[in-house]
């Protein structure tokens, strides 16, 4: 409808509505064209040009305004949208969305930071990615690559040459040495020597000894994971001394509920250790922080644990036991045990191959060295040393071609390939071999024994 009141629809023009319009048409035919000379003459003619303008401009909003009362079939687009047309207006093509622009999603926020710590131990994917073949660092490039053997019963060191087999240096140290262990920040290797309450320290640029530091019955030695202590296992006096890595002054001593603790690991954030107690059956965890107990577990069967490993994921703790003649599988995180691997008589030592396959366990009593599967936790093969032996503590070298591993009761050290389980060499050397060293080791930092690296 329009302002009058008449229909839209309606044909018939309205004489009042362009009553303006034709006004407005006479008035412009009122005034002549005139050139220069005569535009003073015409203007007398003309009317009031304010009028004008004003009347100019009402008619030609009267006329927009009646367009389409005078022409029907030629509505606005604005007019189609509420009344109908005599037909369908003509199709468009619909805009073609414009492409976002190319973000970067966020990732989605990892669970394990919400979850407790044993969650974040479950993630990792393999502690020992820095201890594959040939990743030597810092310090360790520039060491000789020497084996290093504590004779705990003759108070001696043999060194041997890993590419010659043979001994190219021996030297005294302190009564009963029982551990060559390589300091956290891989500059020096440090014999424990047990009954001597001594360390006797050696560089491995050279291979030859260095200065004697007292230190309270350090039957073992470890590092914190940040560096800061070395935490030097006390086995007589059932205690943990918290020591300055470099000074070894004492920090705090930590007595343990068990009896003769003497291997540990720890967890795969550092937040924790898991320790053997070889004469009580038990296993102690300590908080490594807050330098506490954290419980105690004691074995089924009252075996004899020894040896500590962690599994390349994190998951498990692998504890050797001499009594049992396997491994039990420990979930550090709940403190309970998960399983248990039969390898044979004597299982003493764990190590991990370098391609983190296979963890080593050497059997002392049996005389030989069994493969355990990370991935299955199944006992894959057993080589046995030709005529016997009793294999016992070491580690494998740089390359992991060569599995070394001391002859506890047979005063010789074994070299034995990884590849097929075939001895390389039997070499003799001082009384009660034990805790032999092979260096330089692939990894960032040490964690102490005889080279737990990450």
């Amino acid at each position: 409808m329009t302002a009058d009141g008449s229909s839209s629809r309606s044909r018939q023009p309205d004489a009042g509505v362009h009553a303006p319009f034709r006004r407005a048409e006479a008035d412009s035919r009122a005034v002549p064209f005139v050139d220069r000379e005569g535009q003073a003459r015409a203007s007398r003619q003309r009317r009031p040009q304010g009028r004008l303008v004003t009347a100019a401009i009402v008619a030609i909003l009267l006329v927009f305004a009646a367009w389409p009362l005078l022409h029907p079939g030629h509505h606005t687009a604005a007019t189609t949208r509420t009344q109908s047309t005599p037909g369908p207006l003509p199709r468009r093509a619909p805009p073609r969305p414009a492409r976002p622009p190319a973000t970067k999603l966020a990732p989605r926020p990892s669970r394990a930071r919400a979850r407790p710590s044993r969650t974040r131990t479950r993630r990792a994917t393999n502690v020992y990615a820095a201890d594959a073949a040939g990743r030597l660092t810092g310090a360790a490039r520039f060491a000789r690559p020497l084996v290093y053997v504590p004779n705990s019963l003759s108070g001696t060191v043999d060194v041997i040459d890993q590419r010659t087999f043979r001994i190219v240096e021996s030297f005294p140290v302190g009564a009963l040495p029982q551990h060559v262990v390589p300091a956290y920040d891989l500059r020096t290797l440090y014999v424990t020597n047990d009954e001597g309450n001594s360390l006797t320290a050696i560089d491995p640029t050279t291979g030859r000894r260095g200065r004697t530091i007292p230190v309270s019955d350090p039957y073992n030695m470890y590092f914190t994971p940040d560096g800061r202590y070395a935490i030097v296992v006390a086995e007589r006096l059932a205690r943990l001394d918290f020591r300055d890595a470099h000074s070894f002054r004492l920090h705090r001593s930590l007595a343990v509920p068990c009896s003769g603790v003497d291997h540990m690991d720890f967890s795969a954030d550092g937040s924790y250790l898991l320790a053997s107690c070889e004469f009580s059956s038990q296993l102690v965890k300590v908080d490594v922080a807050r330098e506490h107990v954290l419980g105690t577990l004691t074995l089924p069967t009252g075996g004899a644990p020894q040896d500590v490993k962690l599994s390349p994921d994190g998951r498990l703790f692998y504890v050797a036991d001499m009594l049992a003649g396997g491994v039990w599988e420990i979930d550090g995180a709940r403190l309970r045990v998960a399983g248990f691997i039969r390898t044979g008589a004597g299982a003493h030592g764990l190590y991990a191959s370098r391609d983190t396959r296979y963890l080593y366990v050497s059997n002392r009593s049996a005389g030989s060295i069994s493969l355990i599967s990370f991935k299955t936790h199944r006992l894959v093969t057993s080589w046995h040393i030709p005529g016997g032996g009793s294999p016992d503590m070491g580690n494998v070298s740089a390359d992991g071609r060569v599995l070394w591993l001391s002859g506890r009761y047979d005063g010789v050290v074994y070299a034995i390939s990884t590849r097929n389980g075939r001895l390389l060499a039997r070499i003799p050397v001082g009384l009660g071999p034990h805790g032999l060293c092979v260096w330089p080791q692939p990894g960032r930092y040490s964690l102490g024994h005889t080279g737990i690296l990450r």
